[in-house]
C-alpha cells in the first residue's frame, strides 16, 4: 500500500539548510542503528555484525553532515549508501585482511574441481555444436563452421565426496573421446554415450574409481581422536534433543547428512543409539540436576501451562507443561501429561496435586502455590482451601487474550465493524468482475494480490483470531478498496447490484475506516501487552500495575478514536474480578520494589493505591498464610511496616534500575534483592517476613516451555504407543530443561516466522529512512 507523506513548508530563516541536511543525516543514523540493532539479535544480515554506523560532523558548525560504516575488524570507513554491496565487497571477496582469520576450516577441501563444458553460438544465429570430452581430461567443442578448442580440462571426482548427483550441462549431441589408460589405444577414437549428458557423471566416476583402484590412498577428510568423534556426537546428540522433533532422527541417515559427517571426519551417527541409550543417559543427568536444585529451595511454586485442547488430524489432543519455579529467579521442567478430549476439572486438580506430592513427597508445605491457565474457579480454589498455605493463581497471559475475546463478544464497536467487514469481503471476493480488479490494484500497491482472508461462520463466536486477520487484510489493502470504485467494472456493477452500492457507500465512509482503524488498535494494544507479559513474567506483585497501566492506555485509546468509556471500562473490570487474587495486593504492598517516597523521606509500602475491600484482603491473606497463633503478631507487624516501611538506602538500593540492552526499557537491576532484604536485613518482622519471602516470588504467569508442532503431530498419530510416548517424555524434557535454563520462552515455529517476516525488513527500514530524509 503506498504511503502518503506529508510535508510542511518551513521558513527559510527559521531552519537553515546545514540544520535540514543534519536532521535527515540523524534520521539515517537511526534507521541503520535500528537495523544493526536486530541484526545482532539474529534478525537480520550477518556483515551487520562487523559494520557499524558512525556520524561524520562538520568541522566548522559541528553538526552531523554524512554517516559512514566502520568495519570493526581492520576500522576501515566506507560510504553506508549501500551497506549489503559493502559487506559483500570488503568481507565476503576478502578485501579485509582480518575476516578470513575469523573462521578456519577443519581441512583444506581438495584441490579438484569439475568443469562445465560449454558451446559457443554464433551472435548472428544458431549453429550446430557438439562437445567432446577425452578420458584424460581434454574437452573439445566443435562448432558448424568448422573450429575448434580447448576447454578447462574435466577434473577427477573423489567418489568418498560423491553424493549421488553430479551437475553437468553440456549441449547436446555430446562427443566423449576415450584415450589413454584402460578405456581405449593411445589414438583418439569417437564415441557416442546411449545415455546422453547424464553418462558425464557416471564416466567421471568410473574413471577416478580405475584411478583409485591402481593408486589406493587415504580418504582427505581429517583425522580426529576418539574423545574429540565423541565430544562431536554429544554437541550433535543435544541439538538433536533440544530440537525437540523439529529435526527428526530419519534426518540422520540422510545421504547428504553422511556425507557431512564423513567431510569433517565423523563416522556416521546411529539414529537408534540417539533415540535410544544416548537419549536414556542424557535424561537421567538432566533430570538429576533438576532434582538436586530443587532440594536446595526451601520452597517452590507449580506452573501448569497448556489444558487448552488443540485439534489434530487423529483427534483432539493437548499437551500440559508442568514446571517448578524456584525463589532464585530459576525455572525448571517436571514433566508433561499428554490429553485427549475434555478435560474435567476434578482431573486436573489431581494431576496437579501428584506433581507437588511427587516433588516434595510428604513436606506439602514446600510447595507456596500453583499458577496455571485454566480451573481459577473450580481445581485451583478447591487446592487453596484445602491447604491454607497455597496461592493459587491465574495465568495474566490468559487473562488479558481473553479480555480480547470479552471485548469481541460484549461491545458493540467490536460487533458493528466484523458485520461491515464481512459484508465488504464476501463482496470483494465472491464478485469476479470486481475480484479482477482489486486484485489488479492490490498487486499495484501492495506488491501481492489475493483474497481478503474472510473467518467460517461457526468459528467466529470460538476464535476472534481469524476476524482480526480479515481486518488487517481490509486495512492493508485500503488503498486497492479506494482505487476499484474509479474502475469502469465497478460502476457497471454498481449499476445492478445495490451490495456493490452499500459496499461503495461503505468504503467512502471516513466512520468506516475510523472504526476498523480502532478495533484493530485497541486489540493490538492488548496482544502486545499480553506479549510482554509472556516475554517479561511478571512476578505477583506487578498485577496491580499492570491492570493499572492497561486501563490507562485503553483511556488513552478511548480519547483517541471517540469510543465512550463506560462500556469499554465495564468489559476491563469483569475480566479483573475473574483474574483477580487476594495475592495481587498482597505482594504489592510487602514488595519493596514498590516503595514509595513520602515527604518525610520514607520509603512506604503504597496503601494508598489500593481499594478499601484490596486493603481488608491483605489482612484477610496474611493471617491465612500463618499459624493461628502468629496471626495477632504478623498484623502487628504489617501495621509497623505500614507506618515505617524500609531503610531509604535499602530502598533506593533495591530500587535501582537500568537499561535492558535487549528491549531498551529500564527494568529493576536486582529484582531478587527484593526477597533477599526480607531474609537478611528485616528480621525483626518474624511473623510477616515468612509470608512475604514465599509470596513475593510467585509468578503470575504460567507461560514456560513450547512444544514443537512436529512433536505434537507425532503424538496425535501414535499416542497409543507406550514406548514411543515415554521417549517423547524424555524427549520433551530434555529440550524443555534446556530452553528454561537459557530462559528460551519461544518456540522455533515463531522464530522462522520473524526470520521470514523480516526478510526484506531491513530493506523497508531503510527505504523508509530514505524515503523520510529525501522529502526533507
Amino acid at each position: 500500500m503506498a504511503a502518503t507523506t506529508n510535508t510542511t513548508t518551513t521558513p527559510v530563516d527559521s531552519v537553515s539548510a546545514d540544520e535540514l541536511t543534519a536532521k535527515a543525516v540523524h534520521k539515517r543514523y537511526e534507521g541503520l542503528v535500528t537495523v544493526r540493532t536486530k541484526a545482532i539479535k539474529g534478525k537480520g544480515a550477518w556483515y551487520w555484525a562487523h559494520l557499524e554506523p558512525m556520524l561524520v560532523h562538520n568541522t566548522d558548525t559541528g553538526l552531523p553532515k554524512a554517516v559512514k560504516l566502520r568495519c570493526s575488524l581492520c576500522d576501515a570507513v566506507f560510504s553506508a549508501s549501500n551497506p549489503s554491496r559493502t559487506g559483500s565487497e570488503h568481507l565476503k571477496r576478502g578485501t579485509c585482511p582480518n575476516f578470513n582469520s575469523l573462521v578456519k576450516p577443519i581441512s583444506p577441501s581438495p584441490t579438484s574441481t569439475v568443469a562445465t563444458a560449454t558451446a559457443t553460438q554464433s551472435n548472428r544465429k544458431r549453429s550446430s555444436s557438439s562437445v567432446t570430452v577425452t578420458a584424460t581430461g581434454g574437452v573439445l567443442v566443435g562448432s558448424g563452421s568448422g573450429c575448434s578448442y580447448q576447454v578447462t580440462p574435466l577434473a577427477i571426482v573423489d567418489p568418498s565426496r560423491f553424493c549421488g548427483e553430479l551437475a553437468y550441462s553440456p549441449s547436446p549431441g555430446a562427443v566423449v573421446t576415450a584415450s589413454g589408460g584402460s578405456f581405449a589405444p593411445q589414438h583418439q577414437q569417437h564415441l557416442v554415450l546411449s545415455g546422453g549428458k547424464e553418462d558425464f557423471g557416471a564416466l567421471a566416476m568410473l574413471e577416478d574409481s580405475v584411478r583409485k583402484l591402481k593408486t589406493p590412498k587415504t580418504s582427505p577428510g581429517p583425522t580426529l581422536s576418539k574423545s574429540q568423534i565423541e565430544c562431536a556426537v554429544d554437541f550433535l546428540a543435544d541439538w538433536i534433543y533440544e530440537c525437540c522433533g523439529s529435526v527428526s532422527f530419519s534426518s540422520l541417515e540422510h545421504p547428504k547428512f553422511r556425507a557431512f559427517l564423513n567431510q569433517v571426519g565423523l563416522p556416521p551417527v546411529s539414529r537408534r543409539e540417539l533415540a535410544g541409550s544416548r537419549l536414556d543417559v542424557k535424561y537421567e543427568e538432566v533430570k538429576a540436576e533438576s532434582e538436586a536444585r530443587i532440594r536446595d529451595a526451601m520452597f517452590f511454586q507449580v506452573a501448569s501451562d497448556g489444558w487448552k485442547v488443540e485439534n489434530f488430524a487423529s483427534g483432539e489432543q493437548s499437551l500440559v507443561n508442568l514446571s517448578v519455579n524456584l525463589p532464585n529467579g530459576t525455572s525448571l521442567y517436571r514433566k508433561a501429561v499428554f490429553l485427549s478430549g475434555y478435560v474435567p476439572s476434578k482431573y486436573a486438580e489431581e494431576v496437579l496435586w501428584e506433581t507437588v506430592t511427587g516433588i516434595c513427597g510428604n513436606a506439602v508445605r514446600q510447595c507456596a502455590g500453583i499458577v496455571a491457565d485454566k480451573f481459577k474457579a473450580k481445581a485451583l480454589r478447591n487446592l487453596e482451601n484445602q491447604h491454607h498455605w497455597m496461592v493459587n493463581l491465574s495465568c495474566q497471559f490468559q487473562g488479558f487474550n481473553s479480555l480480547i475475546k470479552d471485548f469481541s463478544k460484549e461491545l458493540p464497536l467490536f460487533r458493528t465493524v466484523t458485520e461491515n467487514a464481512l459484508r465488504l469481503a464476501n463482496f470483494i471476493n465472491n464478485t469476479s468482475q470486481i475480484r479482477s480488479s482489486f486484485q489488479k490494484y492490490q498487486l499495484q500497491e501492495c506488491g501481492s494480490a489475493g483474497l481478503l482472508r474472510v473467518p467460517l461462520r461457526d468459528h467466529e463466536s470460538l476464535n476472534f483470531g481469524p476476524v482480526y486477520t480479515m481486518i488487517e487484510d481490509i486495512l492493508n489493502s485500503s488503498r486497492a478498496l479506494q482505487l476499484i470504485l474509479l474502475d469502469e467494472s465497478y460502476k457497471m456493477v454498481s449499476l445492478e447490484d445495490p451490495v456493490a452500492r452499500e459496499v461503495e457507500e461503505m468504503i467512502r465512509d471516513m466512520g468506516f475506516w475510523n472504526d476498523i482503524e480502532a478495533m484493530r488498535s485497541l486489540v493490538k494494544l492488548i496482544k502486545e501487552m499480553a506479549q510482554g507479559i509472556e516475554t517479561e513474567r511478571p512476578l505477583v506483585g506487578q498485577c496491580l500495575p499492570l491492570w493499572d497501566d492497561l486501563r490507562t492506555k485503553v483511556k488513552e485509546w478511548c480519547s483517541k478514536f471517540h469510543i465512550a468509556e463506560g462500556p469499554v471500562e465495564k468489559v476491563i473490570e469483569r475480566r479483573f474480578k475473574k483474574n483477580y487474587h487476594p495475592a495481587w495486593a498482597a505482594a504489592y504492598i510487602l514488595d519493596p520494589l514498590y516503595l514509595i517516597k513520602d515527604t518525610s523521606g520514607k520509603y512506604l509500602p503504597p496503601f494508598k493505591c489500593l481499594t478499601l475491600e484490596q486493603e481488608k484482603d491483605v489482612d484477610k491473606l496474611i493471617t491465612r498464610l500463618v499459624s493461628r497463633e502468629e496471626a495477632h503478631i504478623a498484623l502487628m507487624e504489617l501495621m509497623k511496616w505500614r507506618t515505617e516501611g524500609l531503610d531509604p538506602v535499602y530502598a533506593q538500593a533495591v530500587q535501582i534500575k537500568e537499561r535492558d540492552p535487549v528491549t531498551g526499557k529500564m527494568k529493576f537491576a536486582n529484582p531478587k534483592s527484593s526477597r533477599l532484604v526480607w531474609e537478611t536485613y528485616l528480621t525483626e518482622f518474624k511473623s510477616l517476613g515468612k509470608v512475604a519471602v514465599r509470596l513475593i516470588f510467585l509468578h503470575a504467569t504460567s507461560c514456560g516451555f513450547k512444544c514443537s508442532w512436529p512433536l505434537l503431530r507425532w503424538m496425535g498419530a501414535h499416542g497409543h504407543s507406550r514406548v514411543g510416548m515415554d521417549r517423547a517424555q524424555r524427549l520433551i524434557f530434555i529440550a524443555a530443561h534446556s530452553k528454561l535454563e537459557r530462559r528460551d520462552f519461544s518456540s522455533d515455529e515463531e522464530k522462522d516466522a520473524e526470520l521470514f517476516a523480516l526478510a526484506n525488513g531491513e530493506d523497508d527500514v531503510l527505504n523508509e529512512v530514505l524515503v523520510e530524509t529525501s522529502s526533507m
